[in-house]
């Protein structure tokens, strides 16, 4: 085994579960994620080469994540939504609702393809604005702006699929 392909092979050991969440994101759909996920490390594999120089390949990959599922969505003419997809099991943390991050994961399957790209590299990726921007080609600016415009969105998503308090029956 060459040594390109056994750092290629530690590489994706130790990050496929976390760019598999990033995929996640993106597509809404783990089955699509699993896609995702396996053309972006194909299409890592072939340039292993030229990255192998690189500090950290994680950013290339997570810009092949966002290229090949922008340009999936471009051909796409009838889309899928598979409802009540299970969450990704992965670092559980304790207290958080279960049902909160579902309500997430479908607001944010409802934004544009490149503003939940942008809120899924700024947030669960925790990348700066200048981070996010590399990995999506666009200026700081764009970022900014697909950051205020969708989390905006995504407040008024949430806040519609919350019930109304409930009146006790008694008003004064």
């Amino acid at each position: 085994m060459s040594a390109a392909r056994a750092d290629f092979e530690a590489f994706v050991a130790e990050r496929s579960t976390a760019l598999l969440r990033t995929a996640y994101l993106l597509t809404g759909d783990r089955g699509h994620a699993e896609d995702l996920l396996q053309t972006a490390l194909i299409k890592t594999y072939r340039h292993w080469d030229r990255l192998t120089n690189r500090e950290d390949p994680t950013a290339f990959v997570r810009r092949v994540l966002v290229t090949t599922h922008a340009g999936w969505r471009r051909r796409m003419r009838i889309s899928e939504f598979v409802s009540e997809t299970p969450l990704l099991r992965g670092d559980e943390q304790p207290g958080i609702d279960v049902g909160e991050r579902q309500a997430m994961v479908a607001a944010l399957a409802q934004l544009p393809p490149r503003m939940r790209a942008v809120l899924v590299l700024r947030y669960w990726e925790d990348l700066s604005e200048a981070g996010t921007a590399e990995v999506l080609g666009c200026s700081v600016n764009t970022v900014k702006t697909h950051t205020t415009r969708g989390l905006a969105r995504l407040r008024e998503l949430l806040a519609a699929d919350r019930p109304a308090p409930a009146c006790s029956g008694k008003e004064r």
